[in-house]
Order: C-alpha cells, then sequence, then structure tokens
C-alpha cells in the first residue's frame, strides 16, 4: 500500500488556500501512485469542469508523454444543484426523476388550488412565482433530508413545546405555514400519482444507495474525494465513508490549520471555515487529525503569509477583540525574523476602486489583456455580477478577443430570443410600433423587404389608435398596403386569442404557429442554431408540460413565457481564448489561473443578501431544522479566501453599481481594516486606470483613420446657400449654422418617431391650435368661453392622436388653463384691438447676391389706435430679454421688423411697434413676459435685429464662409437634429480645444 493510504482510516487531507488544488491533487497521486498505479485510481470532484479540469492538470504531468489516467468524475455539489455522475445502475427501484418545468406547474398547480388568502387573486403568474420559491423549499428539504411534516403541524396545530406559536405571527406568515403544512403533505401524494421523483430527492437517494453499496463491497482501488465541503449531510456522509475505505482518501479545500482554538471554536455558519467544522464535527474528527497533502507543503513563507493574513482578517465576529494584540504579535515576529507578515501577505495583492460599472470594467480588460503579453500566463475574472462580465466582455472585443465565460449568453440576447420576445410583447399591445417594427425588421422576417416604406410612412409620427389607421396612411402605397393587411390580420389574430382562459399549452401552440408565419422559410430560420434548439426545447416543455394550466389573459401569458425566454442561458462554447477565462465563484473552485480577478467585492453583490422567501421566517426555518441563509455567505467567503491567497490577485470593487451608491464587501471591508490598524496599505494600481482611460482619449500623432473627426467646416458654392429663410430658422441659424445647411442645403429631414411619446410640443401645438380657434371662432369671455375653450382643447389634443389614456391624463388640467386664458383674453380685448393670427409676413432685402426674403408666421398681432403689439405664445419658459436683445432668440424682434419694414397679412402697417410679449400658458396662468428691457423701445430692437441678421447673410452669401456647428453652444437649449451627423461627440468632446472653441467673431450673434 502507497504512503497516501499506509496510515489507518479516517485519511482526511487539506490543500491550502492560494496552492493550485489541482495541480497539487494530480502531482500528489502521481508521486505516491507512479504511472501505472495511477489508472486504476478513481477521483471525485464537486463539478463537471472541475474533473475536466483534472484530466488535464494529469496531462500537463505526462509532458506531452503517453499517461493512463485515473476515472475522474463528478460527483455533484447538491447544494449548487450540479447533478451526479451516472449513478443510474443504482436507481433500477427508484422511480424516474420530474423534470425541472413540470415541477414547476405541478408545483404552481398545487398553489392555485390551496393558497387562497381572502384580500388576495391568485394569478397563474404569481402562482408559478410562488411555485420556484416551492422549488427551493423542496430542494431544501431533500438536500437536509429533514420530514417537515410533522414539525409543521406542530407549527400549525400549536403542539410544539415552543411559545413560538401561529398565534403570534403575522397574517401573512400564518397563511404561508398553513399552506406548507397542506403542501407537504399533498406532494407526494401528487408525486406518487405521477409515479415520479422529486429531482432533489433523487440525487440524495443516489448518493445514499452508493454509499450503501460501498458500505456493502468496499473498493479496493485508489478512491479520492477531492474539494467538496460536505455542506449536504449525505455527501458528508459519503465523504466520511470514504476517508475509511481501504484506499479512500478525503481532500478538503483551504482547511485552516492555522487558526487558534478559541477563535475555532467560535465559528458560526457565515465563517470561511464553518461549513468544514460542521463536516469534521459530524464525524468527530479534529481539526489536527487533518493532514497538509504531500505535495502541498510549502517551503516559501509568503503563500502562507498571504492566507494568515486573510484568515485573521476573516476571523470570527467574536475574536476580533484581540486584533490589536494579534497585531502586535504578528510585528513581533517581523523583527525577531526579518519576515514581516503583512508585507509578504501584501505581496502581489492589488486593491482598486472604481467609481462605477463603466470605470471597472474597462479596468479589468486591460489586467486580462495585460496577461496576454506574458508567456503561458491565465488570467479569469472570477464575479457573480454577470452585467460586470458581459461589460468585461465587450471590452475585450476591442482586441479582438473573447473570454471562455461559464455564464454563457442569455437566449435574449439571440436573434431568435428577440424576435420570440418581441412576438409576445404584440400579444399585450399589437399596436406598439417599436415592437410592430422590430418583428417587420428582424433578419428572419418574412415582410423585411417590405418594412422600410410600412416604417417611413405607416408606423412613423404619433401613435396609431388602430390597424386601420396605419392601413389608411398606407393609402398611396397599394404595393406595400396588402402586405401590412396580411402582417396586420396575423398579429390581430394572435391578440384575439387571448379573450378567454385557455390551457397554457394551447397559448404556447398558437404562439409558435404565428412566430412561424412571421418568419421567411416557413419558420425555419427560427429554429436553427444553438439559441433554435434551446428555444425549441424550451417551447416543447412549455407545451407538454401546461396542459391543464390554465392561463388567463396576455399579460400573465407574456410575462410567464417571457421571463422563461429572458432566463434561459445559451452555453455553446466558440471561439474563445484559451488563456482568458470568466467565472463564477463556484465554477473558479477548482480551475488554475495565474492572475485571479476577483470583482463585484461590494455587499449585496459578493457576497450575495440572502434570497427573501416569501413562506418561511428565520424562525420557521430554525424550527424546521432547515440551514440559516448565513451558510450560503460562509460558503461565499471561502470561494472569496481561496481565490484571494493565490500569488497575483486584483481585487475590484465599485463605488457606484448600476448608478446607486455602493458599500464594499465586508471581507475587503475587515482586511482593509486590519491593514489599516497595522499602519500598512493594500496596493493600488492607478497605473492600470490610466491605460484604460487613455483607451477611450484620442491618440496622439494617431493615423488619419483614428483621429478624432474635425469640426464641420463646409462651405458649399454661394449659388445654393438659403434665398429666404424664416424668423424661427434664423434662431438655429445664429446659434448652430451646421443645421441649416444640413437642412436647407443638404435637404436632410429628421424623420418622426416611431411610437412618439406624449411630450410637451405636442400638448403645446394643442394649446397653440386652441388659442388660435377661440378667437378665429369669435368664442364669448366668461363660463361660455371657458367651457369653448375646454372643447377646443380636447379637440386639438385628439388631432394629436392622443390615446383616451392620455387625454384623460391631462383633462383635470383643461379647466385651469381655460379659467387663465379666458381671463387673459378678457384684459387683452378691452382695448378692443384689431386681431390679425396665425398670418404670414415677408421682407426683401438686396444683397450682393440677389433678393433675400425674410418670412414670419406670427401667432398673434393685435393692431390698436396707438401701436402693434406681437405676442408670441408658449407652454414652456420662455428665452429671457437678455438672451433675446443679444439675438439669441430674434423671433419676436425680427417678426417686429416685417410688420415694420414689409408686408403682413398682404399689408403694410406704418403705426408704431409696440410690446413685444412672450405670453407663457400653463394651468398656472397666463404670464406676459416683455423682450424690450428699460431704456430699449420695441423699434430700436427691431432695426437692431434686422441690421444684424443683414451682416450675417451678406457674410454667409460668400463661399468663403463656413457652416459651422455649435457657434453659440451655451444658447443651444436642446440636443441638435443633426448633431450626430455634424460628429459632434468626436471633435467636441474627444477633439482638441481649438476645434471645441467659441465661435470666431463673423460668427457670434
Amino acid at each position: 500500500m502507497t504512503g497516501l493510504f499506509s496510515s489507518e482510516g479516517p485519511r482526511w487531507y487539506s490543500i491550502p488556500s492560494g496552492r493550485s488544488f489541482l495541480d497539487d491533487l494530480a502531482r500528489g497521486l502521481y508521486d505516491d501512485l507512479g504511472p501505472l498505479g495511477l489508472s486504476e485510481a478513481q477521483i471525485l470532484t464537486p463539478t463537471r469542469r472541475g474533473a475536466r479540469a483534472m484530466a488535464r492538470a494529469f496531462s500537463e504531468l505526462a509532458h506531452g508523454g503517453a499517461l493512463l489516467l485515473p476515472q475522474v468524475r463528478a460527483i455533484g455539489d447538491l447544494d449548487e444543484g450540479e447533478p451526479p455522475f451516472d449513478l443510474e445502475f443504482l436507481a433500477l427501484d427508484l422511480p424516474p426523476a420530474l423534470s425541472s418545468t413540470r415541477r414547476r406547474f405541478e408545483l404552481a398547480r398545487l398553489v392555485m388550488a390551496h393558497y387562497r388568502p381572502d384580500d388576495y387573486e391568485m394569478t397563474s403568474k404569481v402562482a408559478l412565482e410562488l411555485a420556484s420559491s416551492l422549488c427551493g423549499f423542496f430542494d431544501s428539504l431533500a438536500l437536509e433530508e429533514v420530514d417537515a411534516s410533522d414539525r409543521l403541524d406542530d407549527l400549525v396545530h400549536h403542539e410544539a413545546a415552543s411559545q413560538y406559536v401561529i398565534d403570534e405571527w403575522a397574517k401573512h406568515w400564518q397563511v404561508s405555514a398553513k399552506f406548507l403544512s397542506i403542501v407537504v403533505h399533498e406532494w407526494p401524494r401528487r408525486l406518487n400519482e405521477l409515479g415520479l421523483m422529486d429531482p432533489s430527492q433523487r440525487r440524495v437517494a443516489l448518493i445514499r444507495k452508493l454509499g450503501e453499496q460501498w458500505t456493502l463491497r468496499p473498493p479496493q482501488h485508489p478512491l479520492v474525494l477531492a474539494g467538496s465541503t460536505g455542506t449536504a449531510p449525505s455527501m458528508a456522509d459519503l465523504m466520511g465513508l470514504v476517508a475509511n475505505l481501504p484506499q479512500g482518501a478525503v481532500v478538503l479545500p483551504g482547511l485552516d490549520l492555522s487558526l487558534d482554538d478559541k477563535a475555532w471554536r467560535q465559528v458560526e455558519d457565515s465563517h470561511p471555515q464553518g461549513a468544514m467544522k460542521r463536516l469534521l464535527e459530524r464525524h468527530g474528527v479534529a481539526r489536527v487529525g487533518v493532514k497538509t497533502w504531500p505535495a502541498s507543503v510549502e517551503t516559501e513563507r509568503g503563500p502562507r503569509a498571504r492566507r494568515r493574513l486573510l484568515n485573521e482578517a476573516l476571523r470570527p465576529a467574536q475574536a476580533t477583540e484581540d486584533w490589536l494584540q494579534q497585531i502586535a504579535t504578528m510585528k513581533s515576529e517581523a523583527d525577531a525574523s526579518g519576515f514581516d507578515p503583512f508585507t509578504e501577505g501584501l505581496r502581489g495583492l492589488n486593491l482598486i476602486e472604481a467609481r462605477q460599472d463603466e470605470d471597472a470594467a474597462a479596468q479589468i480588460a486591460v489586467l486580462m489583456r495585460e496577461t496576454l503579453e506574458m508567456p503561458d500566463k491565465i488570467a479569469a475574472l472570477i464575479t457573480p455580477d454577470i452585467g460586470l462580465a458581459r461589460r468585461v466582455s465587450a471590452h475585450l472585443s476591442r482586441w479582438g478577443l473573447a473570454a471562455d465565460s461559464s455564464a454563457g449568453e442569455p437566449l435574449a440576447h439571440s436573434l431568435t430570443g428577440r424576435f420570440l420576445l418581441d412576438v409576445l410583447a404584440l400579444a399585450v399591445d399589437p399596436l406598439d410600433p417599436v415592437r410592430l417594427l422590430s418583428v417587420l425588421k428582424h433578419p428572419f422576417g418574412r415582410y423585411r423587404d417590405q418594412a422600410d416604406l410600412i416604417d417611413r410612412v405607416g408606423l412613423r409620427t404619433v401613435r396609431p389608435r388602430d390597424m386601420a389607421e396605419v392601413t389608411s396612411r398606407l393609402d398611396k402605397y397599394p404595393e406595400v398596403q396588402g402586405v401590412w393587411l396580411d402582417f396586420s390580420t396575423r398579429i390581430s389574430a394572435w391578440q384575439d386569442g387571448f379573450t378567454a382562459p385557455r390551457d397554457l399549452s394551447d397559448f404556447v401552440r398558437t404562439f409558435v404557429a404565428t412566430a412561424e408565419t412571421l418568419t421567411r422559410e416557413d419558420g425555419q430560420m427560427l429554429w436553427q442554431g444553438a439559441a433554435g434548439a434551446s428555444a425549441s426545447a424550451l417551447l416543447s416543455g412549455l407545451i407538454t408540460e401546461g396542459e391543464g394550466f390554465e392561463v388567463t389573459s396576455a399579460d400573465d401569458f407574456a410575462d410567464i413565457v417571457g421571463h422563461m425566454i429572458k432566463t434561459e442561458t445559451l452555453r455553446t462554447g466558440g471561439n474563445t481564448h484559451p488563456r482568458l477565462l470568466i467565472l463564477g465563484a463556484i465554477e473558479a473552485r477548482l480551475v488554475k489561473a495565474d492572475r485571479l480577478i476577483l470583482a463585484g467585492l461590494e455587499d449585496g453583490v459578493w457576497p450575495q443578501s440572502p434570497p427573501l422567501d416569501p413562506f418561511l421566517t428565520r424562525p420557521m426555518r430554525k424550527a424546521l431544522g432547515l440551514p440559516s441563509p448565513e451558510r450560503r455567505t460562509g460558503l461565499a467567503a471561502h470561494d472569496f479566501i481561496q481565490a484571494a491567497s493565490a500569488e497575483d490577485v486584483w481585487l475590484i470593487t465599485r463605488k457606484r453599481r448600476e448608478g446607486e451608491p455602493q458599500v464594499m464587501s465586508r471581507w475587503l471591508w475587515r482586511l482593509k481594516t486590519l491593514c489599516q490598524g497595522a499602519k500598512v496599505a493594500i496596493a493600488d494600481a492607478p497605473h492600470i486606470a490610466d491605460w484604460a482611460h487613455q483607451l477611450s482619449e484620442a491618440v496622439i500623432d494617431a493615423p488619419d483613420s483614428l483621429k478624432p473627426a474635425a469640426r464641420p467646416d463646409p462651405r458649399p458654392p454661394a449659388e445654393v446657400r438659403p434665398n429666404s429663410m424664416s424668423v424661427t430658422e434664423v434662431e438655429k441659424f445664429v446659434r448652430d449654422p451646421y443645421a441649416i445647411y444640413a437642412r436647407r442645403i443638404l435637404n436632410l429631414r429628421l424623420r418622426d418617431r416611431a411610437n412618439e411619446p406624449f411630450e410637451q410640443r405636442r400638448r403645446g401645438n394643442a394649446v397653440h391650435e386652441a388659442a388660435e380657434n377661440f378667437v378665429l371662432q369669435g368664442h364669448p369671455l366668461g363660463a361660455a368661453g371657458e367651457a369653448a375653450f375646454i372643447d377646443l382643447m380636447e379637440q386639438a389634443l385628439r388631432a394629436e392622436n392622443l390615446t383616451e389614456a392620455e387625454i384623460a391624463l391631462q383633462r383635470p388640467l383643461f379647466g385651469d388653463w381655460a379659467q387663465h386664458f379666458v381671463a387673459f383674453e378678457a384684459e387683452r380685448r378691452a382695448g378692443k384691438p384689431r386681431f390679425i393670427i396665425e398670418k404670414e409676413g415677408a421682407y426683401n432685402f438686396e444683397t450682393a447676391q440677389g433678393t433675400f426674403t425674410l418670412k414670419a408666421r406670427a401667432d398673434r398681432i393685435e393692431v390698436r389706435e396707438d401701436g402693434i403689439d406681437i405676442l408670441d405664445f408658449k407652454t414652456g419658459q420662455p428665452p429671457s430679454a437678455k438672451e433675446a436683445v443679444a439675438g439669441f432668440f430674434p423671433q419676436l424682434t425680427l417678426t417686429a421688423a416685417i410688420v415694420k419694414y414689409g408686408l403682413f397679412d398682404g399689408m403694410r402697417h406704418d403705426k408704431p411697434i409696440g410690446d413685444l410679449l412672450y405670453v407663457r400658458l400653463s394651468p398656472d396662468g397666463a404670464k406676459l413676459k416683455p423682450v424690450a428691457e428699460k431704456g430699449m423701445s420695441s423699434d430700436e430692437l427691431a432695426d437692431q435685429a434686422l441690421d444684424k441678421f443683414k451682416t450675417r447673410i451678406e457674410a454667409y452669401g460668400k463661399a468663403s464662409q463656413p457652416y459651422r456647428s455649435w457657434v453659440a453652444p451655451k444658447y443651444l437649449k436642446k440636443k441638435g437634429d443633426y448633431d450626430q451627423l455634424a460628429r459632434l461627440y468626436e471633435w467636441h468632446i474627444m477633439g482638441d480645444e481649438d476645434a471645441s472653441s467659441d465661435a470666431p467673431a463673423e460668427d457670434e450673434a
């Protein structure tokens, strides 16, 4: 018998944190058994990924030569849902396992049948959500091998010798306890009727049967169970059995053999050593009886210092009272031997505190890319934050790199998943223009060739009221009108199918049929590739298991199926880089890497917050014999220490995550606190942040292809430049001449958006129209006038194509609007002026290039005996008098110039200009804001504005004058329509200072 198995059992070993677990395990077995004896051994690991990596570790020992490998099997970490290796030969007398999908639906039926709180109506969607929580409840019962029936009965019927009785609970928990009491009795009966077995119970039963078989016929070959912490009782008992086999051994990951006995006694569930302490106590094994794995015995003191530092930082809370004493002890060791545990423990440990998600992802990508410059080195990002992992993958793509990610890709991100989700959404809202366009223009779409015209004519601008309205918009285009009718008929039929409750399976069949009729090749494109196969399996399962599960509405159906599509994951492998890994904490337990990046170190992320249990409180779980939520925190802490003990480690935390402030992970906070007490600091790496930022900055002396775009400087020929302009265009001309160039010379028009939201502009249009028609139609003042204005507002909003719901939202404001507007009208009519409403005026003047026409359309001109007032109605905030006088808002002043020197409503007006007024109409009142400042007359302002405009037109009449973008950015109230065309971001944000400086003198207003 070889050295590893020569001693009497039980044989418990540990590989210290920071060691390459699989390499040490392989080396120890290779050295002990030799190349020939190795083939007779069997190794059991917690996960399949660990089993594959174990095989690679043995292959590396052969140095390219031949080697007969041992059997390496995944026994399954039951607490994480990893299925065990093939034990079906033990299951001949066990019923088949219930599929996870069917279990959820069966439990949902139990929920709908029995969970009936008086004040809550149970829907199919809520039933499935509660069924998911029930699955977790039954998994806990199965893995802990707890028979909850009697204990729940005791809780419900007050038979427990405890003061913790149901009458003292809140109503919700009383309902939950009574419901669970029913379910734990009904579920076994239902499984018996089906002739099936709960999957978690079956996995535990298989492990138990394996233990029974090994007890009756102990394996005589070397058998090693490695890497498990034995959280499930069945796995813990199997580990105890293996440790006592003739040639059996258990290898624990990272048991802390240096923690003092007092602190060890204080270890609880949330501590990194909590799981292994329970395991050893279960088998009566003293910690001193666990040996270090022979291949893991270290001669260097650095790794031991790192482990000691981390273990000291994560001591049990009660044991931290002597931290100062421990720090002093560690410092005295440095004084005596010259070996400083803090200095050596922090060597190779780095901390990055990023500002937010994108900053963290960019720096992680730089760290991973830097690793590739080191020959044969492997970098692994370990994080439970899937969103951060995807951001890092996106940043790696800038170098054409793809990391091997254990999280896979969501089905919802694939072409198939996106199409199915869009079709689902149309069941709820068949008139959503964005979803309609997404289906029409999808690469799989049957109507894709005709989609552009339908988009441009039928679905832009405001939301259609019904399908017939889109059809009417397409009247002038018969070539696509028939296509739209065919498409809309299919969508309407799909949505009409939800008029009555039906089985989920029926709805899914209709859903699949509709999706197939909307795609090319009779739907075959939808089911191609890995995404198609995954979606097909998912929907097939819903058809099979949804029989008899009633769904009452389109909303519930879309929520149920949409949630399943969004949570489905594709793991297809692909062309990934062999030296870049992105792993979750579980997958990283047995994976080898040279640089470990631990990210997501924020409380609530890593460690994750305990999941909310809708059925059980903490005392209820304790009374039932179920583990506390802190057990998972302890396992996560163990994973953290295992990874953080490596040689080259980078700890990443964020100050903000998804825009929200974050609290540093408790583990990292305690490590920093310990180091501060010792007056040392974890190394930071500002150069990594600098590198990441430089990647997003302009490149010095870059080739032209990489330089940011220069500020646009178009100089079109004089003959194509505008020879007329409206006063509203002049405002844009003064602040952003490039917009005039794009619209008037390039003739580019902004497309209306699909599903135009209800914005201030549309409400403003309605208010303008109501105010205009009130005067033109001669409505009286007083109460009758207010009623008339309310009717006009209703008509105007309907003309803007608002839905009934949107109009109802605005209707409470109509009365206030009407009251203030009628009061304003009464005041303006007191002088009996003549009104000129929404009439056009023009003024022609000569330039070096010919005649130029300045045009205006005034909201209202009031002609009085002593002068002419010009009013412009606003529903938003009008510009200040200073801005108007400076020439940045010349609408009223240039309108006054046209009234003074040109023709308005076909007539010349020779009366002096009176007031130039902005009138802000709102439910709070009608407020007048004059343009003229004290000491200035409206006539002077009109002349001044006209002179400035003529000077500008003369300058822009020359071919040498450029139409520059953003010459007065301070006065641009909102994003311009042509900013993207002008590549504003490149030259204004990324470019040099000269490109984004203020406009030259000739461009100033």
